[in-house]
């Protein structure tokens, strides 16, 4: 297939989903977590729920890099904003979450320097042109966005460009699956794998769930058939008795990662011994910081970092919504208190959390469901 509508046949649609539907087994119940927001969002915006049998259920999990981070670090970075001749730069994803001292955008309401940027290059750039700025890039992600803060700091070190850092929060995926698949709150038949990641990692490191945990996984693509073939082939794993991990996204993924780009992190970043994640605690060797030899480019070693700590908002259940163990509609205050417009917890902020994918695309199948069960109690009630 080469056009992005060929993704998109529902008549294929139909007939992948009568396929997963043959592979049910009588009573039992499945359910699958999609470790990545982006497929959350396809599922919702495309309806692809209203495809699968009722005893398949699909949750989501951590894999939104800005959904993870904890208040702590957003208020950690507007403390380094607010130093003398200091101009940030962030994600635009980043500007609207918020800290335990409110957002990005509040904060540079109150005087400080943010700026939204498209890549860390673009960052490099305005150090060049302000050499008497100390310009820091707020790096975010997962392996995907990690190789491009590494070429950063690989191309800032050749031009010796010496106002330029990193503000290093990239995650990693392995760690935060381990998280799941340990937590005694859920009960997973399999996990739908993040693609994205996977362009840089490979499909390697997941063998862990298949031969420890007795799970199998597909590494997915975003589009609808994307998705909904793999729950085919998750299902048909299942059906046959096969514990694998397969990968769906082949045209995109190789199965040993891009060798180019993990060499650019190994050599300018390190695992971290802890990392605290919003809504998964700490959790060991989950995240990475600027090795060392690149410290004069680590805003951590430049400044007095306070190294906050900040609970989440009581109301706020996003901790439970990033495990999996909620739907978002369950949080106490979606789509009331909590909007993309006023966003309480960083899920409802991200073009990738769970919240904001139910908020945009879901509310409407949330709805019928209401409606359906509300019918089903009223004629219960009626016998």
């Amino acid at each position: 297939m080469r056009y992005v509508d060929e993704f998109r046949d529902a008549e294929k649609a139909r007939a992948l989903s009568a396929r997963i539907a043959s592979l049910c087994e009588p009573g039992r119940h499945y359910k699958f977590m999609e470790v990545c927001g982006g497929h959350t969002h396809t599922i919702y915006k495309h309806g692809l729920e209203d495809y699968l049998p009722e005893t398949i259920e699909l949750v989501h999990g951590p894999g939104c890099p800005v959904c993870v981070i904890p208040m702590g670090r957003v208020d950690d970075s507007i403390y380094i904003a607010r130093q003398p001749d200091v101009l940030m730069t962030s994600f635009g994803d980043m500007m609207r979450v918020p800290g335990g001292n409110g957002s990005f955008f509040d904060s540079n309401a109150e005087g400080t320097n943010i700026k939204m940027v498209y890549s860390p290059l673009d960052s490099l750039k305005i150090a060049r042109q302000n050499p008497d700025q100390r310009v820091v890039f707020m790096a975010i992600g997962f392996e995907t966005t990690a190789p491009s803060t590494a070429m950063t700091i690989l191309r800032a070190a050749a031009e010796g460009l010496e106002n330029f850092s990193v503000f290093c929060n990239h995650v990693t995926i392995i760690p935060a699956i381990k998280a799941i698949l340990d937590s005694p709150d859920l009960r997973l038949d399999g996990f739908i794998g993040p693609g994205h990641v996977s362009t840089v990692i490979g499909c390697r490191p997941y063998e862990f769930i298949t031969t420890d945990y007795h799970k199998p996984i597909v590494v997915a693509g975003f589009e609808p058939l994307d998705i909904l073939q793999s729950i085919y082939m998750l299902m048909l794993q299942l059906s046959e008795g096969r514990c694998e991990v397969e990968n769906q996204y082949s045209r995109v993924v190789p199965w040993d990662g891009n060798l180019v780009a993990l060499k650019a992190i190994t050599e300018t970043m390190e695992l971290r011994p802890y990392f605290e994640w919003r809504g998964l605690g700490f959790i060991s060797q989950s995240a990475m910081q600027v090795k060392e030899k690149y410290a004069r480019f680590d805003a951590e070693r430049i400044f007095n970092m306070p190294g906050l700590r900040v609970a989440d908002p009581k109301a706020c259940q996003c901790g439970e919504v990033l495990k999996g163990v909620l739907k978002p509609w369950e949080c106490k205050v979606f789509g009331t208190a909590c909007t993309p417009e006023t966003p309480i917890g960083t899920c409802m902020v991200s073009p990738e959390g769970a919240c904001a994918a139910y908020y945009n695309f879901g509310r409407f199948t949330r709805q019928r469901v209401k409606e359906a069960t509300a019918v089903a109690t009223t004629e219960a009630s009626k016998v």
